[in-house]
């Protein structure tokens, strides 16, 4: 028979199983959250998570800081995160590439983003647009198509590295229209458009965000958007699906994750806070602004996001033909 102070221990124990999580997520945090942001200062991605971070930051009562740590398409950044310890201090902010199309394009990644990063929430989609320097004599994904068959192997095309959205919707272009170019990876968007504007790059996949300015100005023309049909964010552009290639789509999308381990309590809150950011009217009209679609899911929906997205871009790796790097 268990003594009484046996049973006493077992009803203690009984009781902080059950207020424990709470009690953690409520004294959560004590000290600033980093939020890693595995792109340059500028990107599309520290764009957004700067508007939220800020949010964030107010219903927290804890600094949320953005550290940039780009390179390897995201891979550095995330592999930092993946690397993290699970407490709830290091979390980040990235899009899709680092996630779903990196381990198929690395021999040695250094992380597994399924086994070693815990799911928050997806927080906005948007889609890419195919653009080329103004000073091109094209005007339409056809002339495009045409003109880079005039020049098999001449004109190149910039993205953020091996993995990222803007990298595998022009190699899945290359496949669908027999065309051969140059991939140039660079740092961030901020970089490309410098280059293309520059003239050393021609083409490229981007989010409008970081390519509008730069239409607007002259400098950058755009010839098609990448969601399956035409995108009230820019609902005069066609697609290039309707343009010639059916079944084509390559949307950008970005998450918050945490390091795997990170306490469900502490996920649970990042949750339910960021939801109620990204659904606040401020936030989605400054969203929107950048041209992405608000969004906002739980942690088990941006997972089963991830292993879709990773089958799909799996074929769309193989079937281009993409050699996995060292």
């Amino acid at each position: 028979m268990p003594t009484r102070r046996q049973a006493l221990g077992a009803l203690i124990a009984t009781f902080m199983s059950v207020t424990a999580p709470a009690a953690l997520a409520d004294a959560w945090p004590v000290r600033p959250v980093k939020m890693i942001v595995p792109f340059p200062a500028g990107s599309s991605p520290d764009l957004i998570a700067r508007i939220v971070t800020e949010k964030l930051a107010a219903v927290l009562g804890q600094p949320v800081v953005v550290e940039n740590r780009p390179g390897a398409g995201g891979n550095i950044g995330t592999g930092m995160v993946a690397k993290a310890a699970p407490d709830g201090y290091t979390l980040l902010f990235t899009i899709n590439g680092p996630l779903v199309t990196a381990p198929a394009l690395y021999r040695h990644l250094g992380y597994d983003p399924v086994r070693q990063l815990a799911p928050v929430t997806l927080v906005a989609t948007s889609p890419n647009v195919l653009v080329v320097d103004a000073r091109l004599p094209v005007h339409t994904l056809a002339e495009f198509v045409a003109l880079a068959r005039s020049k098999p192997g001449m004109l190149n095309y910039g993205s953020v590295g091996n993995g990222s959205a803007a990298h595998l919707a022009m190699e899945q272009l290359k496949a669908m229209a027999g065309i051969d170019l140059q991939h140039v990876p660079y740092q961030g968007f901020p970089q490309i458009t410098t280059a293309m504007v520059g003239g050393q790059v021609q083409a490229g996949f981007m989010v409008p965000a970081i390519a509008m300015p730069m239409v607007n100005a002259g400098k950058l023309r755009i010839l098609a958007v990448t969601t399956t049909g035409r995108t009230a964010l820019l609902p005069a552009v066609p697609t290039v699906a309707e343009s010639g290639y059916p079944g084509f789509e390559a949307i950008s999308w970005q998450a918050v994750l945490a390091p795997a381990g990170t306490p469900a309590p502490v996920i649970d809150r990042l949750y339910r806070e960021l939801v109620t950011i990204i659904g606040s009217a401020d936030v989605r009209e400054k969203m929107r602004a950048q041209y992405f679609v608000p969004a906002g899911t739980a942690p088990a929906s941006l997972r089963q996001t991830m292993a879709s997205e990773k089958a799909r871009w799996d074929r769309v790796i193989r079937t281009a033909g993409v050699q996995p790097e060292g």
